[in-house]
């Protein structure tokens, strides 16, 4: 794995932050189209969009993983762009912008949610170079070994005394051994459910829509993944915080849905009334 591309001076550009930049211009180039589709913004609009969710985001995810390990200066550490924390405060500093734009909130969440799943399938590509986020042991065959992985190489030793796993007993704690390639995982999931979102926006979905399935499928994908992750925070019934916030997200986009529904059927039942 490629921990660092081009140092210039005290910089250093990694794999990572390359395609971290390629996500967040393809969420940029897919927000704009969004906004368009649905008549709900301009360009302007989804520039403004965008460095709030990256402003945001970056600070939640930072805040989070510092919360997580109880050491706030994690937070100044270059690791630690933590998924559930990042999305909830951008998502508050989406919605403040634009309310200052006057923007309508769920015609925007509709344009950003596609935007926002391929912006993860396309950030999760710079995980998988730099070895960072990997799975568990595995024999499948197309498993992954990372002598520079993060935040160590996968060797047999890691993965029996750091997150509990499974290895022969015959293989020795300094050997590497393959493990799901968890962050190719996610990039495949996110990049579907990206398209199932650009499908719903073309076939003209009702207000809310996009964004009740896209948020839930992804919280789907991410608990389902966390069970072949390599995780030392499995506290409840074997499950870790990720996947316990994924029950909560599907929990709210549930409600939300529900409210929705109870919406639009009055809104129909008054269109049948006013006839």
């Amino acid at each position: 794995m490629i921990q660092e591309l081009i140092r210039i001076g005290p910089i250093s550009i990694s794999p990572f932050g390359i395609m971290l930049a390629a996500a967040f211009f393809a969420a940029l180039v897919q927000l704009r189209w969004g906004l368009k589709h649905l008549q709900a913004g301009d360009a302007e609009d989804a520039g403004a969009i965008l460095v709030a969710a990256v402003l945001g985001g970056i600070l939640g995810a930072k805040i989070y993983y510092a919360a997580l390990y109880g050491d706030w200066r994690l937070i100044f550490d270059r690791a630690g762009l933590v998924w559930y924390g990042g999305f909830i405060l951008g998502a508050l500093a989406v919605l403040w912008v634009a309310r200052r734009r006057r923007l309508d909130a769920w015609s925007l969440a509709d344009a950003a949610a596609p935007a926002l799943a391929l912006g993860y399938a396309v950030g999760r590509i710079g995980c998988f170079l730099v070895g960072d986020d990997f799975g568990m042991p595995t024999e499948l065959p197309w498993g992954v070994k990372f002598p520079a992985g993060v935040p160590a190489p996968t060797t047999a030793g890691l993965m029996r005394h750091e997150y509990g796993a499974v290895v022969p007993a015959e293989i020795p704690d300094t050997e590497l051994i393959a493990v799901h390639p968890t962050q190719l995982y996610e990039t495949l999931a996110a990049g579907l459910i990206w398209w199932v979102g650009v499908w719903l926006l073309r076939r003209g979905a009702r207000r809310g829509t996009t964004t009740v399935v896209v948020l839930s499928l992804l919280a789907v994908e991410r608990f389902l993944v966390e069970f072949v992750r390599a995780k030392d925070d499995r506290f409840l019934a074997g499950l870790t915080l990720a996947q316990v916030l994924s029950l909560v997200a599907l929990l709210i986009m549930g409600l939300l849905w529900k409210r929705l529904s109870k919406s639009y059927g009055e809104q129909q039942l008054h269109k049948e009334v006013s006839r």
